[in-house]
């Protein structure tokens, strides 16, 4: 995004950017973008809640123009409430070009339009939850600007929302399917430049008129900011789906009380920022004039200094980059396949095997991994960086109620304590790990490995040991394998979904070379969509296409696609029943 490098507008945007990912994953935007979305009842509705929308911004603008203490400002605020009319005086060309007629001229609010209608009004009334009324405590008219700046920032998010997920859903379609998109206006509308500039101009005024204010003023600026995305992503969850079944999100619209699911993943890079060997090694060397100055009989290796064991380390580092690279270079060196080729990619995988088997080889014999304390690997796992938001997914998976799943580690990592230890905070000890293990005596690593995992075939066979046990239950499963290296190819590919997560150009390039499809999983979902409201296939809507992998930047794209936001409704409504229920909550309102 277009966004001034250091505002503060952008920075709050990533921040709280993951809440936006479940707005994208939601049925009505996955509906929306594949042009399945029931256009009398679901998109009806959406519309007709934008006009609610738009006078609650035009009456905000107008609020904070009279806060405003500088006449620029001022007139900043009142092009944005112009800005916001324009937009009211076009509503109704839209709403007769989709050819609809709202039952009454006095169209009812939903729920989570008044949540956040009236949040917005309240904060550009001086209103702050958990605060005392701000313009009570307003000395002068220089400090009423801080009342602008709260309303700015309880509105940018909502332009740079819907500017952020109608482009993404413009980068998908495709040329043939633009000219007869049923949705196709609303789409161009908010992907415009003319829109992203309203998103702009919202933005750099928060910034400008955020620039005087204290830290404390500042942190009410960000949590008004977070509410509002929040309240935002809730209204779009809260949109009533019409009676075809949406593929999103998984755990909602399959009958988990007659299928299991089963979720897999790697550990290493998929869930951490680090990778396992170099943390292990790092521990050795910190660790190792701690043993000396103890005294402690340890092997010969751990009482080095740590400069030695930095050397050693890095010469077998060093090494294992540059012989895997080329490896990966012999292997796409031969001719690519035009087609998805399991059999060449299993025969090319194995030469990756023996080079892993090599290189732990290696490690042991150098003695690395002699010396290391069982509970100095342990610390050091408790305190180990997963990457955001995947400590939160597992933990929503575990604890939901509604689910029958098991999750499964499967790693190459060389110490099962370090996995078991970086996922023992938060309920997360009924993870299953997997893994090679450190051997100790008397709590200490000897430097041996016990093998258990080393090459992707092997890591393949630990994941049909999992389905075949699973299967022995009798239970209908669904398994999900998520993973972002190279050894994972096999298990990404043998899964009924396989989702590839982080940025291993190994993992593309190999894959490409052999007819791997890697699809981002958005665009995957979308085209799913589109294929299960053609062929009305919902009792098996989800039937694994050989050779395709979806990719995502994000833990919070997997928590989306799987879990959902936790305000979603699914509701399958009639277009005979739909303005009786809106009529209902307008009168709980």
């Amino acid at each position: 995004m277009a966004i001034d490098e250091g505002g503060l507008a952008r920075r709050l945007w990533f921040k709280f950017r993951d809440d936006s990912v479940f707005s994208l994953y939601t049925p009505f935007f996955v509906g929306l973008a594949s042009a399945t979305l029931h256009s009398e009842t679901t998109f009806r509705h959406f519309i007709s809640q934008d006009l609610h929308f738009l006078k609650a911004f035009v009456h905000a603008y107008e609020l904070a123009e009279d806060c405003a203490d500088d006449e620029d400002d001022k007139n900043g605020l009142r092009d944005l409430r112009k800005r916001a009319v324009g937009r009211l005086q076009i509503h109704d060309t839209f709403v007769r070009e989709w050819g609809f007629e709202f039952p009454n001229e006095d169209i009812s609010k939903d729920i989570a339009t008044t949540k956040y209608t009236d949040f917005l009004l309240a904060t550009a009334s001086g209103k702050i939850e958990g605060e005392r009324s701000v313009l009570d405590k307003i000395a002068t008219p220089f400090e009423k600007t801080k009342v602008a700046a709260y309303t700015l920032a309880a509105l940018a998010p909502c332009m740079r929302l819907y500017a952020f997920i109608s482009t993404e859903i413009q980068g998908i379609i495709s040329p043939d399917q633009d000219s007869t998109h049923i949705y196709k206006s609303w789409i161009e509308n908010y992907s415009s430049q003319v829109f992203e500039e309203i998103a702009l101009q919202n933005e750099d005024m928060l910034d400008k008129l955020s620039v005087s204010l204290t830290g404390e003023e500042l942190e009410i600026i960000q949590k008004l900011y977070h509410q509002a995305m929040k309240l935002q992503v809730d209204f779009i969850a809260a949109q009533p789906i019409s009676d075809k079944q949406s593929v999103v999100p998984l755990s909602r619209v399959h009958d988990f009380s007659k299928r299991h699911l089963t979720i897999l993943c790697d550990f290493d890079l998929a869930c951490t920022a680090f990778d396992s060997a170099a943390i292990l090694a790092e521990i050795a060397i910190i660790t190792a004039p701690k043993a000396d100055m103890d005294g402690s009989d340890q092997t010969q290796l751990a009482r080095m200094p740590s400069a030695d064991l930095r050397s050693t380390w890095d010469v077998l580092s060093t090494q294992y980059t540059e012989q895997f690279e080329q490896c990966v270079e012999s292997i796409v060196a031969s001719e690519r396949v035009e087609e998805f080729d399991y059999e060449r990619l299993c025969s090319a995988l194995e030469q990756l095997a023996e080079f892993e088997r090599k290189a732990n080889e290696r490690v042991v014999q150098s003695g690395v991994l002699k010396g290391l304390n069982v509970e100095d690997i342990k610390r050091a796992g408790q305190s180990l960086i997963l990457q955001d938001g995947c400590r939160s997914f597992f933990q929503k998976i575990v604890k939901n109620e509604n689910l029958k799943t098991d999750v499964h580690v499967l790693s190459y990592c060389w110490c099962n304590d370090l996995i078991v230890s970086a996922f023992s905070s938060g309920d997360l000890n009924v993870l299953n790990v997997h893994s090679n293990e450190l051997v100790y005596q008397e709590s200490v690593t000897t430097g041996e490995i016990v093998k258990k995992m080393e090459s992707p075939m092997e890591k393949l066979q630990v994941f049909n040991d999992v389905l075949i046990d699973r299967r022995s239950e009798g239970n209908k499963h669904l398994t999900v394998y998520i993973g972002g290296s190279v050894g994972d190819l096999l298990c990404l590919l043998e899964a009924d979904i396989g989702i590839v997560v982080g940025s291993s150009s190994s993992l593309r390039r190999l894959g490409d070379h052999f007819g791997v499809s890697f699809v981002p999983l958005f665009s995957g979902l979308v085209k799913r969509q589109r294929e299960l409201a053609d062929q009305d296939c919902a009792s098996n809507w989800w039937k694994p296409l050989s050779g395709v992998l979806y990719t995502v930047s994000s833990w919070a794209e997997i928590q989306a696609f799987i879990l959902g936001s936790s305000k979603l409704v699914l509701r399958k409504i009639s277009m005979a029943t739909f303005w009786q229920e809106r009529e209902r909550e307008a009168d709980v309102i």
